[in-house]
């Protein structure tokens, strides 16, 4: 695995130990309980990295898919399945997963900055 500085993963939080090298989170980055990271799928015999960028936070009962990339800045709602890319400065939600919101910024570990001038809704 993958892990940079400042991240903070729960005790509660799933990573992929089938395919370990496969699981790539930046800097600054927050997993959340529950939160499940899958870099294989067995059944379709797929082994794809999940990389997840910096300053994210992945929410609680999340999970990310096989090679599934997060830009920087992303937030990814409690319980939603990502199934494909996500654009940086993002927050996504549902099953599948889909952008809420654009154009956001983040802090370390995912917190939002509120800001007039980031608040366009897609």
């Amino acid at each position: 695995m993958t892990i940079g500085k400042n991240v903070r993963i729960s005790l509660k939080a799933n990573l992929d130990k089938r395919n370990p090298k496969g699981v790539i989170i930046g800097d600054g980055s927050y997993l959340a309980f529950g939160a499940t990271i899958l870099c294989h799928d067995m059944s379709r015999n797929i082994r794809r990295p999940v990389i997840i960028g910096k300053n994210c936070f992945i929410g609680a009962n999340s999970m990310i898919l096989p090679g599934v990339t997060i830009g920087d800045e992303v937030v990814v709602a409690a319980g939603a399945i990502v199934t494909k890319d996500v654009a940086g400065n993002t927050i996504v939600a549902g099953n599948p997963a889909k952008p809420i919101k654009n154009n956001i910024r983040t802090l370390k570990w995912g917190r939002i900055i509120e800001s007039p001038h980031h608040d366009k809704a897609i």
